[in-house]
């Protein structure tokens, strides 16, 4: 008993003496707390820029209601001018706003035209407010003859609980002044997609380089390998040859989405043939209604997945997880080869961990606010940019920003693999011992 209580009391305090130990104790709180609240405060700031949104109403109704905030400024403008108020979008105007009926009666009659994606702030804010004018004229309706009795304030209560639904259609102009519709809801759908996967990926084959440098170090035949091949090249080699695996399985995942979508398109069939069919199986004309309604949802659906660029999106996914996967992965590596156990890299490792996570939650609070100072900023650290970008990239942002992200991306990868070649050839064949940072960077400037 004596000898087991000797063993646990050795091996508690040569960990709790360690200084990763106490470092990460007492800083993990701190670090996980401003990782949670840092990118959602950060996300809440505007970059500034007063958006303005130029008003069409040809009822004449609803534009007085629209008010500005800091962030977006309202100006009704008349509907004789709204072709050269259409050239002002992306210059002078964020947007034009067009209301052209009763949305009383027709609550499709608006529509939201932008250069960008327009924002779900935005969108929000319209829809709230013509929500609130169509609930008003509807109980005006009921009290336009001054009698009040049972039933109308049962409707009354109808009225209050079931608001109106707007529907708010968005449209993109483009440079050439061709209008096409958009969703923001699927833009943002998209981005976390193509985000959450390049997330997952960097982790998970980050691990494995680190999983194949370490199995490799503890069971020495890394020093059989040395004598024939260069470490810089063996790591070169191990990197690419896991980064091919990720992309081979990308492409199988994107081979086999084409098709399922493909042939989920193929079978939705059009309002026209749902109403078609609906007549033949009864002729109710409740069915007609709801196989109509599902059609159009449907197509709706299949248009907002169609007006994405998806040539553009998928080319970027693929420099960014390059770029990311390759910057992450000589990390691992780097440190993988300096240590001769999995325990050991947690000192190392965790920091990294850490900043992806990170970069992962402010990918995840930029959806709100895509041009806002967070999102621009960590599109543009390259230790972020793959991951947040991906978010940004689905609501249209301009072309010089992509390049810029890309080419500081994958200049500091270069920079890092460098770094990451020179330790990793010293440490490989190091054992028995577990460096220091300081002594790591010693290794970078060994001939």
């Amino acid at each position: 008993m004596n000898t087991l209580s000797l063993v646990i009391q050795r091996e508690y305090i040569t960990r709790v003496r360690k200084k990763s130990f106490i470092i990460l104790t007492l800083l993990m709180p701190v670090l996980m707390v401003a990782m949670t609240f840092l990118p959602l405060w950060l996300s809440t700031l505007n970059d500034g820029e007063v958006k303005r949104i130029a008003v069409i109403d040809q009822t004449g109704i609803y534009a007085p209601l629209l008010q500005s905030t800091e962030t977006f400024q309202f100006e009704v403008v008349d509907e004789g001018q709204s072709h050269a108020t259409e050239s002002k979008v992306g210059k002078e105007l964020f947007a034009i706003l067009q209301i052209t009926g009763d949305l009383n009666e027709n609550p499709n009659a608006v529509s939201l035209t932008s250069e960008k994606q327009s924002p779900q702030e935005l969108q929000s804010l319209i829809r709230q407010t013509l929500r609130e004018k169509v609930t008003q004229q509807r109980l005006d309706e009921l009290t336009v003859s001054g009698e009040v009795d049972i039933a109308s304030i049962a409707q009354v209560r109808e009225i209050l609980d079931n608001r109106p639904s707007i529907s708010l259609q968005t449209l993109r102009m483009g440079g050439d002044g061709s209008v096409t519709e958009s969703s923001t809801e699927m833009a943002t759908i998209i981005g976390m997609v193509f985000t959450i996967l390049i997330y997952m990926f960097i982790l998970m084959y980050g691990n494995m380089v680190m999983q194949a440098v370490l199995e490799e170090k503890k069971t020495r035949i890394v020093e059989v390998m040395v004598s024939s091949v260069k470490p810089v090249k063996l790591l070169i080699g191990k990197i690419v040859g896991i980064g091919l695996v990720g992309i081979t399985q990308l492409a199988i995942w994107g081979i086999l989405a084409g098709a399922l979508f493909t042939l989920v398109s193929f079978f939705i069939a059009s309002p026209e043939q749902v109403a078609s069919m609906s007549e033949g199986m009864g002729g109710m004309s409740g069915m007609n209604a709801m196989g109509s309604m599902g059609g159009v949802e449907m197509e709706g659906i299949m248009s907002a997945i169609l007006s994405i660029n998806w040539l553009e999106v998928m080319l970027f996914f693929l420099l960014f997880f390059i770029g990311g996967y390759v910057l992450y992965a000589s990390i691992f590596a780097m440190f993988a080869s300096a240590v001769d156990s999995e325990e050991d890299t947690s000192q190392f490792l965790t920091p990294v961990t850490l900043l992806i996570v990170f970069a992962f939650l402010a990918g995840f609070y930029s959806v709100n606010n895509p041009d806002g100072p967070l999102a621009f900023w960590a599109s543009m650290i390259p230790f972020s940019s793959p991951i947040v970008m991906m978010v940004r990239i689905p609501f249209g942002i301009p072309l010089w920003e992509k390049f810029l992200s890309i080419f500081l991306l994958y200049s500091t990868f270069i920079l890092i693999s460098v770094v990451a070649a020179k330790i990793y050839r010293v440490g490989i064949l190091m054992y028995g011992k577990k460096p220091s940072l300081k002594e790591m960077f010693k290794w970078v400037r060994y001939k």
